[in-house]
């Protein structure tokens, strides 16, 4: 005789209230199986007040993926260990549903799945729509700017339960005031809200919870697609790769700086003849790729530390940008109006700004140290240039001279420093630390300079 297999019955609480719960469902309920309850933060979840609930998986886990997953593995295992498990989840399990797909696809089990109501027929009851005739598409929150990549509506998000997922779908529009949102909360229950937001203060103005759903009936763009798709790539690889899984931002210290000298190199190749210009910049267009890969890594890194994701940081850097230009984006009164920008005045305001974001001590603060010795020598000087001191090199200005004569071009500047590097190779001499050593003390001694208030210009020779 062949033994029984392990049997699961899924149900739906439905939408929240608690007479929204069919009597199919009731009366599995209270039927005396072992009933499992994917989360307890659900209205109906009071009709079962001793059933076992997952929500310390959402608590102990990394991803959402696992949170499903393993929510499945327990399903499975408590019907081989009773023969029969009730798993109710909330609306129907039939909609959005991941850890009800799982079991679908799992083997030895059967599975009966009974209809419910899903928190969809309350939304177009107070939307007044048929989404069939509007082509309402349906989008889970958790994957927003994936699954409606190249949308433009009309849209319903489901899933928003938390300020993060409502960041997240704001970032992935590029909307302004006149986009609007319609929030729906809590359908069906006393606490029932439908209320518009503007897009810019979709997560300010809206506190979400797990009966939060979101429409959308027209975008005004549609929403990104491939940069979006690469930053999943780079999750994923971070899962699946145990090569990506070993890494650390130290480890992928040397890729950035290999990455960012291949840019430079393709860069440089647009000027070379000899090759069709669809190719050198399918070439640059390659090492960029490479390069955003480094910076989607580093991201991803820190988004796994809760630190910040690679939505914080494209919003860090549009934001600063603004600030930072505001002859473009306001009229600042030490700037002149947009058209009257004097060619000179641009990079002083931009130093200037910095200056007062960071709240920096000295010019040269936020150069970093570990650039090669050359190009660390002339962003200080640079910089201490801007500050208005210049360097004067004084006697050691005439050998220079020597060397590379007023008319001289890049190549000339070229050769003579090729022969300093040589004529240093043939003492033993590094010239890259004799310069790193030269310019840090002159550095120092500048920095002495700024904070007696008088900076002269001969902080370089001492």
């Amino acid at each position: 005789m062949t033994p029984e297999r392990p049997r699961v019955t899924v149900c739906g609480l439905g939408p929240g209230a608690d007479d929204r719960i069919t009597e199919a469902t009731a009366s599995v309920l209270s039927g005396g199986d072992r009933v499992l309850l994917r989360t307890g933060r659900h209205p109906s979840a009071a009709r079962v007040p001793s059933a076992e609930t997952f929500d310390a998986v959402y608590e102990q886990a990394t991803s959402f993926d696992e949170v499903y997953r393993t929510i499945t593995d327990r399903v499975l295992a408590a019907a081989a260990s009773d023969g029969h498990v009730v798993y109710a989840v909330p609306g129907s399990p039939l909609v959005l549903e991941r850890s009800v797909r799982h079991l679908r696809a799992a083997d030895g089990i059967d599975l009966t799945l009974m209809p419910a109501l899903s928190f969809l027929d309350e939304v177009w009851a107070r939307l007044a729509v048929d989404p069939v005739d509007d082509g309402v598409r349906l989008v889970d929150g958790l994957r927003f700017a994936v699954d409606a990549a190249d949308q433009r509506g009309p849209l319903l998000v489901a899933h928003v339960h938390s300020q993060w997922v409502l960041s997240d779908i704001k970032l992935a529009i590029d909307a302004g005031p006149d986009q609007r949102a319609v929030v729906l909360q809590r359908l069906g229950t006393e606490d029932e809200l439908v209320f518009e937001v503007p897009w810019p203060e979709l997560d300010q103005a809206v506190e979400p919870d797990h009966l939060t759903t979101l429409y959308l009936p027209e975008l005004a763009a549609p929403v990104g697609a491939e940069l979006v798709g690469a930053v999943e790539m780079m999750a994923r690889l971070r899962r699946d790769c145990p090569w990506d899984r070993q890494q650390t931002h130290r480890s992928l210290r040397k890729y950035l700086v290999e990455e960012a000298y291949e840019v430079l190199e393709a860069i440089d190749g647009l000027e070379r003849a000899g090759s069709h210009p669809g190719e050198r910049y399918g070439h640059l267009e390659e090492e960029l790729g490479d390069l955003l890969f480094q910076i989607l890594f580093h991201a991803e890194l820190a988004a796994e530390a809760g630190q910040f994701t690679v939505s914080d940081v494209a919003r860090e850097l549009s934001e600063k940008m603004i600030r930072r230009h505001p002859h473009v984006y306001e009229r600042d009164p030490g700037i002149e109006p947009p058209g009257t920008v004097v060619d000179g005045s641009l990079p002083a305001n931009w130093e200037r700004l910095k200056h007062e974001e960071k709240r920096r001590s000295s010019v040269l603060d936020g150069i970093p140290t570990s650039l090669p010795a050359l190009a660390l020598t002339e962003k200080i000087l640079k910089k201490a240039d801007g500050a208005g001191a210049g360097a004067e090199l004084g006697p050691l200005e005439s050998p220079a001279a020597g060397l590379v004569p007023p008319s001289a071009t890049a190549d000339d500047v070229g050769m003579a420093l090729l022969a300093i590097v040589e004529m240093a190779r043939r003492r033993g001499i590094s010239a890259e630390l004799g310069l790193r050593d030269v310019i840090g003390t002159a550095a120092r001694r500048f920095r002495a300079a700024e904070r007696t208030g008088r900076p002269d210009r001969d902080w370089v020779a001492g």
